[in-house]
């Protein structure tokens, strides 16, 4: 009786072991509809736009200062997508998904996307080729307006990973965007200021 009691107590244990330890597992890898996923995706197709007009910019203009900006974003944005996708890769998540952009934030349904803006703060297609087109101050100033703009969507996001998110290396990833980001539009205000134009949108 008393070996049939230690026998129920150790399978006992072993099962809420068993439970509590799948439930640290399940938690510590993101889900497909996770918040951890839902920001990867979205904001590594983000990032991939500010890192195409980065380099635009730099073969319109050969404004130093302008260039060394678009060399930072496209560094900096560069290596944090490829941290994210390689997050995906580890999580063993597709890098892509059906749901619309922004849906881990509640928001899939706000934003009506057009002409290549998927989300908010991203440039459209149109804004894309003009800024191809453009040359010198008026593609410096074009550059720092769409910037400003893509940067304002880009912290949105980042503070909704910040606040939803449960793994800390994405919360961390994602402060740290939001205040490099900001840093950047404060020095793009300040461009612009000296350009006599100001951010738009």
């Amino acid at each position: 009786m008393v070996l049939a009691c230690i026998v129920l107590a150790v399978a006992a244990g072993l099962a809420l072991w068993w439970r509590t330890a799948e439930g640290t597992a399940n938690a510590a890898t993101p889900g497909d509809r996770s918040v951890e996923a839902g920001f990867s995706r979205d904001m590594a197709v983000h990032h991939q736009q500010a890192v195409e007009m980065s380099f635009i910019v730099r073969d319109r203009t050969e404004n130093e200062e302008v260039r060394t900006l678009a060399y930072d974003v496209i560094n900096t944005q560069a290596t944090q997508r490829g941290m994210m996708l390689g997050w995906l890769e580890t999580w063993e998540l597709n890098k892509t998904s059906s749901q619309a952009p922004m849906t881990w934030m509640g928001h899939g349904s706000m934003y009506e996307a057009k002409d290549g803006s998927l989300m908010p703060g991203m440039a459209t297609n149109t804004q894309i080729d003009q800024l191809r087109k453009a040359n010198g101050k008026d593609a410096e100033i074009l550059y720092l307006q769409l910037m400003t703009a893509h940067h304002k969507g880009g912290i949105d996001m980042a503070r909704g990973a910040v606040k939803m998110a449960d793994d800390e290396k994405v919360k961390r990833l994602a402060q740290s965007m939001v205040n490099g980001q900001q840093s950047e539009m404060d020095l793009m205000a300040d461009m612009l200021a000296q350009r006599g134009a100001k951010a738009s949108r």
